[in-house]
């Protein structure tokens, strides 16, 4: 990773924006970044991981330490804009954090989100390509090529020299947490959390096996009850994890079964003599009860004969009721013949007293013959008004031939109004409709000729479409061409280098192939002293081949592309001379206002056949009008001559009517007076009529009464009356008669029943007393069968919980078995495992590894730095109560003695430390991947060194130049400046700090 240029805008103290030209300050391998306390040079190194990771290192990330400036006006945007190059890609970052700015419209602040931009340098075409606008997608792309952290970053990049003493002087659990961040060693910690976990999962497992164990042993236990076998071997006392917990299970189970068993047997024993006792009771009781029965029964029939002898006086007067009912059956038919003969005359009465109030009163009284005498008089006056009908009804045409003549004149009248201001207005309409033919005729002659210029636009604009559309498409063919070649020269590297390296070691490949005895294909001797051996590394034949072929294949990859992007480029040069020097925009405007015009023109033309069709309809209506016109004149005259006559006609029916009507207004009306009055008269003669037939009715049906209850033995026709029954009430006297005689026949066969009898004469049965013994006898039984039935029942449970118990017992074989090789295993990870003599976690170890790989690339810078004295070492020795793995000595080359790194000096510490976060960045760069780290920062330490150890130091520094390093000191120290010639200088002012690149004058 190489930085070229950052440019920071109200950032931190810079108010404005201020730009740093890495690649000016990196020209001399180690550059000086100084300035006042508080000017703000960490603030460089913040900007730099915030442009990389959208945050600043972790000790200054804080809700209470805001990125923005405070001397930066309102309208300034905070912006970081970092150009780097990293993984042979140039990239530029611009990121600007949330912030509060002014609204555009109105007063108060809005707020602005974050935003990130993410570009690539093209050097093909020497532009900047946008690559995403996205905070994850630029982070994931920043993260992928640099291959760390933030943290990895912050630690190996800007080197934190404060960190690194601290780290020599902490114990190992603080420098653990340092590596473990560096080195993302948390993997191995999951591995230990893991095998804790499994170990906990499976010795819970264990237990809960265990625990279910005890579980069914105290059930074992509930079910062998309180007998002498269970009180005589007591549950067992092992607790759940104890070993031989199954087997004292499994016995002490065996034993309650046999007792239960043995009760079993006792049970049916004590069972079969109950049900003994049981039977013999049972017979007696049934004895007792047969005898209670009969008993029972001749008692009863004795009270049932008594009653009905009592019941004797209203029998005899149910009988004698139902026999006069079925006498009173003969008079029925007369009783209802004089019931229905004296409805209708009270019916008839009453209709004619209806009907005599609606008549004059000089008719209430009058008979049939004078009523029906009147009602034909006026049947005759009525025939007289037929011809009054007919002439009323033509009077009544004449007038809706009026009203129809009045209509048709209106409508004429409008019709000749209508044609006259139609035909009006003929003579302008007419040159209009000429006119607009015309106009059709001179549009349809435009759109040929837009028509003929359309096509052509249309073509260029499709052509410069696909033109821009190639020209992304060139641009990614040069990209993937680029990227093929570099791949490419990358693969032809790699397989020359490889080629190199086998060509070293091909002695050892010659070697190989020797044979004692057979001359040598190099020198001919048959003897081979000392045959070359292979160094570690070495290439071989088969890997030469496989780098050979990735080339092979890269360099196709290579052809293709740029075949591809030749193909490419001819299509664009084709269309581009198509679509000529215009933009799509232009063009599309072009074709957009030529599609409109030719659409207008269109749109008249195609209105040519709508004119001429409207001037045909035209002429058709002015013809259709004057017809019309004369059409209505002549029907006025006519209509005139026909009111005249009907008016004469009129008159003479008027005056005929006026005699027919009488008082009426209609002649209907008259005619429907005298159909009412006709009729009320007919009704009134019928009602009289009927009044007197009525009256003869009920007179003979009163006769035939008197002679019926006369004949059937009743002495009035009311007497008769009184003894009809309906025929419910006779079904039911019948049936009470009919229980009666079924009583006294069963009472009569109870008490003739011999074993009856011959109960009643003995004493009375012993019931309750049989019931009590035999009750006792049952409840005896029960409890027998009780016990036998829970002597059986604990026998099966007990069978079946101690199936259960050698089931459980079985299946906790194979968890117990896990759990002590999962239980070992956590053991050695975590440390505490006898096996494991150093007590040395797992992650301990691994970091160990890495502490060890620390600190021999820092002794190398170490031991330079102190004139050769001091060398750092790694200890796996324990201190204290702790765990090893991670301690750090110094060696002392003038003593020959190993001491800690607590005793070192202040300046002793900075070499160690700064030898410490160098060899650090080496073995995280290549943890990482190999990135190359062409720019490091060291803040601070450097006022604590003499001058020879400022020079030793600085000579270190200056040797990263070999590996192509640039490296920029933090610091204050004025004697630096005379040191370093390229410098950053960081300017503290009232409106913010600034920055200046400056040359001083190097040392002579």
């Amino acid at each position: 990773m190489r930085l070229h240029r950052l440019r920071v805008t109200a950032f931190g103290p810079f108010g404005t924006t201020q730009e740093v030209d890495f690649d000016e300050l990196s020209g001399a391998g180690l550059f000086l970044l100084h300035g006042a306390t508080g000017a703000g040079k960490t603030s460089v190194l913040d900007a730099v991981c915030y442009a990389l990771y959208g945050a600043v290192p972790g000790a200054r990330q804080s809700p209470g330490a805001p990125l923005r400036s405070d001397h930066a006006a309102p309208d300034t945007v905070t912006e970081v804009l970092l150009d780097l190059t990293v993984g042979g890609r140039r990239l530029e970052i611009t990121r600007r954090p949330q912030q509060h700015r002014p609204k555009k419209r109105g007063s108060g602040f809005t707020t602005d989100k974050a935003q990130t931009w993410l570009r690539e340098y093209d050097p093909d075409s020497a532009s900047w390509q946008g690559l995403s606008r996205s905070h994850q997608e630029a982070g994931e792309e920043i993260g992928q090529l640099l291959g760390m952290s933030r943290e990895q970053f912050c630690q190996v990049v800007l080197l934190p020299q404060g960190d690194f003493a601290k780290f020599l002087r902490s114990d190992a659990e603080a420098r653990g947490r340092l590596l473990g961040r560096l080195f993302d060693t948390g993997r191995f910690a999951a591995v230990e959390d893991r095998l804790a976990e499994l170990r906990r999962a499976a010795e819970q497992q264990v237990r809960a096996g265990d625990e279910r164990l005890l579980a069914l042993a105290q059930r074992i236990a509930q079910a062998a009850g309180d007998g002498a076998d269970a009180r005589a071997l007591p549950l067992p006392d092992a607790r759940p994890g104890e070993p031989g917990l199954a087997e004292a299970v499994l016995a002490w189970a065996a034993v309650a079964r046999a007792g239960a068993r043995e009760g079993l047997d006792i049970a049916g024993c004590a069972l079969a003599a109950a049900e003994s006792r049981q039977a013999a009771a049972r017979i007696a009781l049934d004895d007792e009860r047969r005898l209670a029965e009969l008993q029972r029964r001749y008692a009863e029939a004795r009270r049932r004969a008594d009653e009905l002898a009592a019941a004797a006086p209203r029998r005899a007067e149910a009988q004698e009721r139902l026999d006069r009912a079925r006498k009173a059956d003969l008079v029925a038919p007369s009783l209802a013949l004089h019931a229905e003969t004296e409805r209708e005359h009270r019916a008839a009465t009453a209709a004619r007293q209806r009907t005599a109030a609606q008549l004059p009163p000089d008719l209430a009284e009058a008979g049939a013959e004078q009523l029906a005498a009147l009602e034909r008089q006026m049947r005759q006056d009525l025939g007289a008004l037929d011809a009054a009908r007919r002439a009323e009804a033509r009077s009544a045409a004449i007038t809706a031939e009026r009203a129809a003549l009045d209509r048709e004149a209106r409508a004429d009248e409008q019709l000749l109004l209508d044609a006259a201001g139609w035909l009006a207005s003929w003579d302008t309409d007419r040159p209009r409709h000429e006119e607009r033919i015309e106009q059709a005729h001179l549009a349809a002659t435009r759109a040929e000729q837009l028509a003929g210029r359309l096509d052509p636009a249309r073509r260029r604009l499709t052509a410069a479409r696909e033109r821009d559309d190639l020209l992304a498409r060139v641009a990614a063919a040069e990209a993937r061409q680029g990227s093929a070649r570099e791949r490419a020269n990358q693969a032809h590297e790699d397989w020359l280098a490889l080629r190199e390296e086998r060509l070293r070691g091909i002695a050892a490949e010659l070697a190989a192939g020797l044979r004692d005895g057979e001359a040598c294909a190099v020198c001919g001797s048959a003897e081979h002293p000392a045959p070359a051996r292979a160094a570690d590394g070495h290439v071989d034949r088969a890997t030469e081949d496989a780098a050979h072929e990735v080339y092979r294949r890269a360099e196709t990859d290579r052809s293709d592309a740029e075949r591809a992007l030749a193909s490419v480029r001819e299509r664009f040069a084709a269309t581009r001379a198509e679509a000529g020097a215009e933009t799509v925009v232009e063009l599309d405007a072009q074709v957009r206002a030529l599609d409109a015009e030719y659409g207008e023109a269109r749109a008249l033309a195609a209105g040519l056949h709508g004119a001429r069709e409207a001037f045909a309809r035209a002429e058709r209506e002015h013809a259709r009008r004057v017809a019309e016109q004369r059409e209505a004149e002549n029907r006025v005259s006519a209509r005139d001559a026909r009111r005249e006559e009907i008016d004469r006609e009129q008159g003479a029916l008027e005056r005929e009517l006026a005699v027919a009507r009488g008082g009426a207004g209609t002649v209907a009306e008259q005619a429907a007076l005298l159909e009412r009055r006709a009729g009320l008269l007919a009704g009134a003669a019928a009602a009289v009529r009927e009044v007197e037939a009525s009256a003869q009715r009920l007179k003979d049906a009163d006769g035939r009464l008197s002679e019926a209850a006369f004949r059937a033995g009743f002495e009035t026709p009311g007497a008769a009356s009184a003894a009809f029954l309906e025929e419910r009430a006779r079904r039911e006297l019948q049936h009470r008669l009919d229980d009666w005689q079924r009583e006294e026949a069963a009472v009569a066969d109870r008490l003739a029943e011999p074993a009856a009898a011959e109960a009643s004469q003995r004493p009375a049965a012993r019931t309750e007393e049989a019931e009590a013994v035999h009750a006792r006898v049952e409840r005896a039984l029960r409890e027998a069968a009780s016990q036998r039935n829970g002597a059986r029942a604990r026998c099966d449970e007990l069978g079946r919980l101690g199936r259960a118990a050698a089931e459980e017992t079985r299946r906790i074989g194979p968890l117990r078995a896990e759990y002590d090789r999962v239980a070992r295993l956590a053991a050695l990870t975590a440390g505490t495992s006898a096996d494991n003599e150093r007590k040395m976690r797992l992650e301990s170890y691994v970091l160990a590894a890495r502490l060890e790989q620390v600190a021999a690339a820092a002794t190398a810078r170490l031991s330079r730095m102190s004139g050769g004295r001091y060398t750092l070492v790694h200890s796996d020795a324990r201190g204290g109560r702790g765990r090893s793995g991670l301690g750090l000595h110094v060696v002392d080359a003038w003593t020959g003695r190993e001491r800690d790194t607590a005793t070192l000096s202040g300046g002793e510490t900075f070499f160690a430390s700064l030898a410490l976060a160098l060899g650090l960045a080496d073995v995280v760069t290549d943890e990482a991947g190999g990135v190359r780290l062409d720019t490091l920062f060291i803040d601070e330490g450097f006022g604590s060194l003499d001058d020879q150890a400022l020079d030793e130091v600085l000579d270190v520094l200056d040797s990263l130049r070999e590996r192509d390093r640039s490296v920029g000191i933090v610091s204050h120290v004025g004697d630096l400046r005379r040191r370093i010639p390229a410098q950053l200088e960081v300017v503290k002012e009232r409106n913010g700090s600034r920055v200046r690149h400056r040359t001083a004058s190097a040392p002579g």
